[in-house]
């Protein structure tokens, strides 16, 4: 059977099985890549995937789709395929992971003749460690307080001195049977403490009366371990250690070497705090949710002196790989680069109808 006729890997007895396996758990307790791989309207991302994946050796495809769905693998591997996608319709041919001695840059372009012409490592920007743990532990406690027949808004109060840390399955059982107790009292109170957290009732700024949710049960607006300043500076700190790591085989194979960035969408990175950081512009980002309290420990923020990174020689510029279908790219040239990028990579990607 060749790969013309093969079943698709992701279409519907993939979907199917999903649903199977995973469709009556709660949502908690599903990978967080979970609605992308079931419904509907992400049909065009798994027949995306399939393309990518049938463009590779079979051995490396089969490798990528068993474990393309797990939380810690699936926006690296999103990025690492959408920077050949991106690759090749500049009109590029690339080879994944080719192997030079005891290195495996993530992928290689060719020219015509079947030479390698470039390098391009893949990094991929994430939330820190145990992130997706604690939104799925938090995720938890909103569900059980919907069994609350009480609609209203919760919140929790934090802590000054950082983000609070999520409740685990015990714990959060505890808090959901004393918040029933307590909304379900005939006691009016604003303020509710279980287990070392305290929960407050949101009220309407309009009319000073609790918010009135639609549905029946109680509403948790928890914290979302999201919150904080965007930052560029750890990509930056990131493609210098691509660069250390991959600067001699360039140097040796005299080809250019290209960083291609990506950032799971979570961390809320985009390319513009990437440009702004090349600028040095006085700007500062953050991001944070309704249920935020703590967002950020003290910054020192000097506007007349702005973070600002320069390419080294080194790197002949950044392929910026946009985390929302159909991941078009970005191109930043090096200008100062020893070794330029070849001219076909350098072209910019129009971006997709709307």
């Amino acid at each position: 059977m060749n790969k013309e006729t093969a079943p698709r890997r992701f279409g519907p007895d993939f979907v199917a099985e999903q649903l199977r396996r995973y469709g009556k758990r709660p949502p908690e307790n599903r990978m967080l890549s979970y609605d992308l791989a079931v419904l509907e309207e992400y049909e065009p991302w798994r027949i995306w995937l399939d393309e990518q994946l049938d463009l590779l050796p079979d051995a490396t495809a089969a490798v990528f789709a068993a474990n393309l769905w797990r939380d810690q693998n699936f926006w690296p591997d999103i990025i690492e395929l959408a920077a050949g996608a991106a690759l090749r319709r500049k009109g590029l041919t690339v080879e994944f992971e080719r192997r030079w001695a005891n290195l495996t840059p993530d992928w290689t372009v060719l020219d015509e003749a079947g030479a390698p012409v470039a390098l391009v490592e893949v990094l991929t920007h994430s939330p820190q460690q145990g992130t997706s743990a604690r939104m799925k532990a938090w995720h938890a406690l909103v569900e059980r307080l919907k069994q609350i027949p009480v609609p209203v808004v919760l919140t929790v109060a934090g802590d000054a001195s950082g983000p609070l840390g999520a409740p685990d399955a015990r714990t959060a059982k505890k808090i959901a049977q004393d918040l029933r107790g307590a909304l379900l009292s005939p006691l009016h109170r604003s303020e509710f403490r279980s287990q070392g957290y305290t929960f407050l009732l949101q009220a309407d700024p309009r009319t000073r009366q609790p918010m009135r949710p639609p549905g029946k049960g109680t509403i948790l607006m928890p914290p979302s371990n999201l919150a904080g300043v965007i930052s560029a500076q750890p990509v930056a700190a990131g493609i210098q250690k691509k660069i250390s790591k991959y600067r001699a085989l360039a140097e040796e194979a005299g080809v250019p070497l290209i960083v291609a960035v990506g950032a799971d969408k979570f961390t809320g990175l985009e390319v513009q705090h990437f440009d702004d950081l090349l600028r040095g512009a006085p700007t500062l980002s953050v991001q944070f949710n309704f249920g935020d309290s703590f967002i950020h420990k003290p910054v020192d923020i000097d506007p007349f002196n702005p973070p600002r990174w320069t390419m080294p020689p080194d790197l002949a510029g950044v392929l910026w790989v946009n985390n929302q279908f159909p991941f078009i790219s970005t191109w930043r040239t090096n200008p100062g680069a020893t070794t330029p990028a070849p001219p076909g990579l350098t072209g910019q990607e129009p971006s997709p109808a709307m």
